[in-house]
């Protein structure tokens, strides 16, 4: 059995026991898994030769980009191939020039604009003067007939006092006649008195005779 590898030990009757051997067989395949890990030694750092290589393939690589972003940009497109946007151009308006008959009419029209606000003021304003002094002409008018009002109303009551405390014989119908108005302004709704008045006026001018 040692040809196949396993180291079997025989009992005192020379049999092998399978327990034991499947113990030692576990207990080799243990013993490997335990040993502590072997770590490499790092490396050695690179030469200066190999730092100086991978200089001068970063040089080599940026002047690649630089060269094709610049064939990019003259062929109007970026890095990628995209066409890039062409700004567009600002127009600058350019000035209206008005021509002269129109700026000649336009100051013209102003003008009569301005005029004609003058000319409406100044008739508000006559207007406003007339106003007042047919207000005052009214007012001075309304006192004059008034006062001749007054005046002829106290005239009138002075007579008729004078004529009740002094009567002279045979102006009674007169006396009554001018309490009378022979000219009065007659409505549709007042009672016709013209027969009296008519009567009155007779008496007034033939007072009958006395029995």
């Amino acid at each position: 059995m040692d040809g196949f590898g396993d180291n079997f030990v025989p009992n005192g009757n020379g049999l092998v026991d399978p327990a034991a051997e499947f113990l030692a067989r576990e207990q080799d395949e243990l013993a490997g898994l335990e040993d502590p890990p072997q770590i490499a030694p790092f490396a050695d750092v690179a030469p200066d030769a190999a730092i100086a290589e991978a200089d001068a393939l970063q040089q080599a690589a940026d002047e690649a980009n630089y060269a094709a972003a610049a064939a990019a940009a003259a062929s109007g497109a970026d890095v990628m191939g995209t066409p890039l946007r062409t700004p567009e151009r600002v127009m600058t308006p350019v000035p209206r020039v008005e021509p002269e008959a129109i700026k000649i009419w336009r100051e013209e029209h102003q003008r009569k604009l301005v005029m004609k606000d003058e000319a409406e003021e100044e008739a508000k304003e006559a207007l406003r003067e007339k106003a007042k002094q047919e207000l005052a002409d009214w007012y001075k008018q309304h006192d004059e007939q008034v006062a001749k009002t007054r005046q002829a109303n106290r005239s009138a009551e002075k007579e008729l006092v004078a004529d009740t405390e002094r009567p002279e014989p045979g102006t009674e119908w007169e006396r009554i006649a001018k309490l009378c108005d022979f000219n009065p302004k007659t409505a549709k709704s007042s009672r016709d008195v013209s027969r009296m008045r008519s009567i009155i006026l007779h008496v007034k001018q033939s007072p009958p005779l006395k029995a």
